[in-house]
């Protein structure tokens, strides 16, 4: 599992950011400038990198940098390949973003004042996901100042796993998704919750998992990634972030897509079959086999697992991956978590109307 988590931690996205043609003052402009950005990190914390780069084309003024992609002014608050997974559909290498360091669209972002900003945003995060994890945040609230700058430089400098998991263990924020991964090692596709309970680490072990979903909502059907609508408004975006509460049941799977599905309930509610449908499935259902992932087919109280509208998942991209949907959750949990904890997804969703329910 560990090597998953590194391949995660180590991936960078290559950028070519061009500066703004508002913004340049000397004849030829400089070339657009080229750096690997971290997937896990955000993208105030390459402005010292760049910023040496266009120095010298600046106009006078005082710095109030923001990056945008095709006209869409880029929110710092994402991590830099949510970013790309989201706005990318056909994925651009190098991705072609322009950067400002005048002009910053307050209407459009919320302020930041470089690193600092970022950091605590991070931070606020990390409680967040603690409070979902464990009904409290105590653990985040009393690390130590020394722990709390350990962690910070290991997810801004974005590579040193080993510094970040020494001190992200003393949280004792474990999931679910650690204990059923234990299981898929042990060839085990069942899953079990236990709630509140703690192993031999003394990390706690629930069934809520902190996610934040990205949803983009189409109304015409595409079979190529290359045809999809671009994605020009923030408007377009519903952001939801709630907690998959993972619902363990004896002979079967939660996967990707249950969890999904949970998160967009008012797009994927299951409808009852009829009398005629249930005796047709009974019928069936004597002559099956238990399902991959270890589940029965059952005549009696059974449910549709087609939505009862007409949404279909079209796209679900997490950490540049794009995983078939009947994947176990507790392996995407445990192998695609970004440091703050949270499981960020994005789902592109084809409904007959164009109207998602966002928490912000």
């Amino acid at each position: 599992m560990m090597e998953a988590q590194k391949y995660v931690w180590e991936g960078a996205i290559p950028l070519q950011i061009h500066l703004h043609e508002s913004e340049v003052t000397t004849l030829p402009p400089p070339l657009p400038a080229l750096i690997l950005a971290p997937r896990i990190g955000y993208l105030p914390l390459l402005i010292p990198h760049i910023k040496p780069h266009f120095n010298s084309t600046l106009p006078p003024g005082v710095d109030t940098v923001w990056f945008e992609y095709k006209g869409l002014p880029l929110k710092w608050y994402i991590p830099t390949g949510v970013l790309f997974d989201l706005l990318c559909v056909e994925p651009e290498r190098p991705w072609n973003l322009t950067v400002h360091f005048r002009g910053y669209p307050g209407n459009i972002l919320i302020p930041c004042e470089g690193e600092d900003s970022v950091k605590w945003s991070f931070i606020n995060s990390l409680k967040e996901a603690s409070y979902i994890i464990n009904g409290n945040c105590k653990n985040v609230m009393n690390m130590s100042q020394p722990d709390q700058v350990e962690l910070w430089h290991s997810v801004f400098n974005a590579g040193n796993l080993e510094a970040y998991l020494k001190v992200s263990s003393k949280l004792k924020l474990g999931t679910a998704g650690h204990e059923y991964s234990a299981n898929l090692n042990s060839g085990s596709f069942v899953s079990r919750q236990s709630t509140g309970d703690t192993d031999a680490t003394g990390q706690v072990k629930t069934g809520r998992v902190p996610v934040r979903l990205y949803v983009w909502g189409v109304s015409e059907d595409f079979d190529d990634l290359e045809d999809a609508p671009q994605i020009d408004s923030w408007d377009k975006i519903s952001y939801i972030n709630r907690p998959v509460e993972i619902h363990g049941e004896e002979g079967k799977c939660f996967t990707l897509l249950d969890a999904v599905k949970s998160l967009l309930p008012e797009h994927f509610q299951y409808k009852s079959l009829t009398n005629e449908e249930s005796s047709k499935e009974e019928g069936e259902d004597e002559q099956k086999v238990p399902s991959e992932e270890g589940g029965e087919n059952l005549s009696e109280d059974v449910e549709s697992c087609y939505p009862s509208d007409n949404a279909e998942v079209k796209l679900v991209r997490i950490q540049g991956i794009e995983p078939k949907l009947e994947i176990p959750f507790s392996w995407v949990v445990h192998n695609l978590m970004n440091p703050e904890h949270f499981l960020h997804i994005c789902v592109c969703l084809k409904v007959s109307q164009v109207k998602i329910p966002s928490d912000g």
